[in-house]
């Protein structure tokens, strides 16, 4: 018996040796390459593919004052406004376009209420600065409403604030 609890601990510590050596020494901890995400070069894109082009820039503010909407305020324009108000915006600025969507009750300071007559008074090109790059967006609109919904999302806007 004396024996067997002599072979058991013997057994043990050559265990816990190999397990160590393996875990601290093995030659893949040391073949291992460590890049961090922005160090690893990018692949080669495959053969026929074409890049997507980046939308347009945003005019300045100052340019802003100028811009008209190419897109008129069709019924058509209108409607597709609509449903990208539903993908976009009604989440903070809620259905009515009074600043109490689900989402934008929790927001500090509270979204716009788009019925304010002061929206009436800006140009279009304003107004699309105002919805990309509002107090609160932290310019992520910019990069997720798509450059083709953009100006029905102007339109559509807008009619909240007339008269």
């Amino acid at each position: 018996m004396k024996y067997v609890g002599m072979a058991l601990a013997i057994g043990g510590v050559v265990l816990g040796t190999l397990a160590a050596y393996v875990y601290f020494c093995s030659p893949r901890m040391w073949v291992m390459p460590h890049l961090l995400a922005f160090q690893a070069p990018e692949p080669m894109l495959p053969a026929g593919v074409v890049p997507v082009e980046a939308a347009p820039p945003l005019p300045t503010a100052e340019e802003a004052a100028g811009v008209k909407s190419p897109v008129p305020a069709s019924p058509e324009t209108l409607e597709a406004g609509a449903v990208y108000y539903q993908y976009y915006c009604i989440f903070c600025h809620g259905p009515n376009g009074d600043g109490n969507g689900p989402v934008g009750e929790s927001y500090v300071p509270k979204p716009a209420d788009l019925r304010d007559t002061k929206y009436a008074a800006y140009s279009d090109g304003q107004l699309l600065r105002g919805i990309l790059l509002g107090v609160g967006h932290e310019p992520v609109l910019e990069r997720v409403v798509r450059p083709e919904h953009r100006w029905s999302l102007v339109q559509y806007t807008r009619q909240f604030s007339k008269p």
